[in-house]
């Protein structure tokens, strides 16, 4: 057995003491674990023209913050660490985001890092504290992501290579436009654009119909901001509590009709790939034990996450590699999940991924996905947490995966729970 077969028999082995497997395993309650008890995000605007245009990545994360102690009554003094996952920000937005933590209200005792795993660094922050919570480093931490798309995203957001790096052919294939490689892998991989405007249409019907029905609302915190209409040039206030990027009316025949983005005879164009958007998500962790001592109401439990690499021109797979990963560290299967949140980087690769892995349709984003409502790069591992934890309490059901690819080749995926 190798050690990376050893390592997972250990961690399923852990979910089956007492003789309960699968579900039964990972549902049963105990103090040691790790569980979320508020998991909250701002609405998802669109770049360059929607509410949060000119609203810096630094006060949207302060206002999901002060969501957070809001709607959690958590006493901000007890908050030991906060990590935040941004891509674009520069600096790492390491200082911004110790200043966004002290705005919204957490004392000088609360640490802040911020971390960039490319599309995970989300889920990876929320994945940081959890572990900190479960060495013991920390009690009690939040998980976080955010970005600014409007002021940060364009081409200096991939640094110039030297001639060491550029002399390595894997290596220069790290900077490849993530457009241009999944335009590739798509007629590698046989995805139609057919295929890709029908999966793309149906992920903009679903965030039509989930909106129309509220079923946002709980998991969004208005935020009030400052916002100048180009039109104008006059500067107003005003409050954002929807995601407006969604369109009504949006059909496969529509999107046919658009001109592909990245070759004359490609099958990739700004309807079936991630809208660029602002946003920020927030995640509060603690061990079950703590929770329970501090009045804290439990909506959900972290079960185990995996990372993968993956060739750099074939990022988009990152999930199919990284989900079973952690399925197998959780000790259940594939059939087993309820909703699987897979971020829709490209309708490409989401519809590979989610084919190879014989997964049902009406299991993958139930209300939609970056397609329809955008993918603010560092915010969306954070984002699908309170989008999945929310939908699978409405619908009466228990386990949820979130995952994405990652740039230059990786997936990351986590199991969740709940309550």
């Amino acid at each position: 057995m190798s050690s990376a077969q050893q390592r997972l028999s250990q961690v399923s082995s852990h979910f089956t003491l007492g003789g309960k497997k699968g579900v039964a395993a990972i549902t049963e309650k105990h103090p040691d674990d790790i569980v979320v008890t508020c998991a909250l995000r701002t609405a998802l605007t669109k770049g360059g023209k929607g509410g949060f245009k000119d609203t810096a990545a630094a006060d949207l994360l302060a206002g999901v913050f002060k969501g957070v102690i809001d709607r959690s009554g958590i006493d901000p003094k007890v908050v030991e660490d906060v990590a935040v996952g941004s891509v674009l920000a520069p600096g790492g937005g390491a200082t911004e985001f110790r200043a966004a933590a002290l705005v919204a209200g957490f004392p000088e005792s609360t640490a802040v890092k911020s971390l960039n795993r490319q599309c995970s660094s989300g889920l990876q922050a929320i994945v940081d504290i959890a572990n900190a919570i479960k060495s013991g480093m920390i009690e009690v931490g939040i998980g976080a992501g955010v970005e600014s798309m409007s002021s940060q995203y364009g081409p200096g957001a991939v640094t110039e290579f030297s001639e060491l790096l550029e002399s390595h052919p894997e290596s220069a294939n790290c900077k490849v436009p993530m457009g241009v490689l999944s335009e590739q892998m798509a007629k590698d991989r046989n995805v139609s654009r057919a295929v890709q405007d029908a999966f793309a249409a149906s992920s903009y019907q679903k965030a039509v119909k989930a909106q129309k029905a509220g079923l946002f609302n709980e998991e969004i915190v208005p935020l009030q901001v400052k916002w100048t209409d180009p039109k104008s040039g006059e500067e107003k206030t005003i409050t954002v509590k929807a995601d407006d990027g969604i369109r009504d009316g949006i059909t496969a025949e529509s999107l046919g009709k658009i001109r592909p983005a990245f070759a004359k005879d490609g099958s990739i164009h700004a309807g079936n790939a991630s809208q660029i958007s602002d946003g920020a998500a927030a995640v509060l962790l603690m061990k079950r034990s703590t929770a329970e001592r501090l009045g804290q109401k439990i909506i959900g439990k972290y079960v185990a996450a995996s990372v993968v690499g993956v060739k750099p021109l074939l990022m988009g797979i990152g999930p199919w590699k990284a989900i079973p990963v952690a399925l197998e560290k959780a000790g259940i299967s594939k059939d087993e999940v309820d909703i699987y949140e897979i971020n829709e980087a490209f309708a490409s690769q989401c519809v590979w991924c989610v084919n190879e892995l014989g997964l049902p349709q009406e299991k993958i984003n139930p209300k939609g996905g970056a397609i329809a409502f955008g993918h603010p790069l560092g915010c969306t591992g954070a984002r699908q947490i309170s989008t999945l934890l929310t939908e699978l309490k409405r619908t009466n059901k228990k386990v949820g995966v979130t995952s994405m690819c990652v740039g230059t080749g990786m997936g990351m995926a986590a199991v969740w729970v709940a309550e």
